[in-house]
């Protein structure tokens, strides 16, 4: 069974830092690309980061470049997303997501086949 279990959520206060980790299990992890997305309350899920299977190539949403980092470890079969200068408008529910397959466009949700559960970052202004 395919899990994707994630970590490091919690409560930090704005221009502060915490590192979301999510390990895989029950696939192929250097074939995955991989991405985080978060979701506020009643706001619909978007796309945060994306980083690409064997060439690690990565994509950012725009309200986070310069300010988050996605990472992977294919020995580990972890993904990592380090975010700094953290903004009350980050609080959101943060999962990360695995595509097996190639996907096209790595922004869009419907393109990965497995999520975690989600984590909750909450940041104080």
């Amino acid at each position: 069974q395919v899990q994707l279990v994630e970590f490091g959520g919690g409560l930090v206060q704005a221009g502060g830092s915490l590192r979301l980790s999510c390990v895989v299990s029950q696939l192929i992890f250097s074939r995955c690309t991989m991405g985080w997305f978060r979701q506020a309350p009643g706001k619909e899920r978007e796309f945060v980061a994306a980083i690409g299977r064997s060439s690690g190539a990565t994509t950012y949403a725009d309200s986070v470049k310069a300010r988050f980092i996605i990472s992977r470890d294919n020995v580990e079969n972890t993904v990592y997303l380090q975010m700094n200068s953290l903004r009350p408008e980050d609080t959101a529910v943060y999962y990360c997501a695995a595509s097996p397959t190639t996907i096209m466009e790595v922004t869009e949700p419907l393109m990965y086949a497995h999520w975690g559960q989600g984590t909750q970052v909450t940041v104080s202004s």
